[in-house]
């Protein structure tokens, strides 16, 4: 576990985010320009700035319902990860929310929106906006929602509005990170991984 502050964001993880090569989510510009997987879209808005493509993830079969996991990537470029989230964002996350829980439900008759669990990784296993969409009884570690890694969209949408616009840029994030994963001694050298020593100071 690592707490990440906004000064340990602004100076080791964002030059990480930023350092990432455009070609390593190539895939995720061929989607959304329908160069792949276009058979596969369930949903889309075109809107530069509120639209997405709604997906089966590679996670789902496409048939056990109770196992279902989508995945919504967003239009807007610039979007990297939800720290770069604020008040200007939230048309697109309502409409995200909104859209999906409306559509999800039509499309696949004997899901109720209120058993889908809408969340984002964070970090997220690529640097493009997107958002996962489960059902409830997929609560395996395999649905994504293992705590300290993933923040339900309702939760993203109500802190941006109810505590700051910046609320993303301001505030500490506790997380899970992997071992292997290439920030993991990085923040580890800083002193971000949590103990009692860190949380007393």
């Amino acid at each position: 576990m690592v707490r990440e502050t906004p000064q340990i964001y602004e100076m080791f993880v964002a030059p990480f985010i930023k350092s990432t090569p455009p070609s390593s989510i190539q895939w995720v510009y061929n989607i959304l320009q329908k160069k792949s997987e276009a058979e596969k879209i369930i949903f889309e808005d075109v809107d530069e700035e509120k639209g997405f493509i709604l997906l089966p993830d590679m996670k789902w079969d496409c048939k056990t319902l109770e196992s279902l996991y989508l995945v919504a990537i967003v239009h807007k470029n610039g979007i990297k990860s939800m720290r770069d989230l604020n008040e200007s964002h939230l048309p697109l996350l309502k409409s995200l929310r909104n859209n999906i829980l409306e559509i999800v439900p039509q499309r696949f008759p004997g899901v109720g929106a209120d058993e889908l669990r809408l969340f984002v990784h964070y970090l997220p296993s690529y640097y493009h906006f997107h958002v996962h969409v489960t059902h409830l009884r997929y609560d395996t570690i395999a649905g994504g929602i293992s705590i300290a890694k993933a923040y339900l969209l309702d939760d993203i949408i109500d802190n941006i509005e109810t505590f700051a616009g910046d609320y993303y840029q301001r505030c500490t994030l506790t997380y899970v990170i992997g071992e292997n994963d290439e920030l993991f001694s990085k923040l580890s050298e800083i002193g971000a991984r949590v103990s009692l020593e860190a949380l007393i100071r």
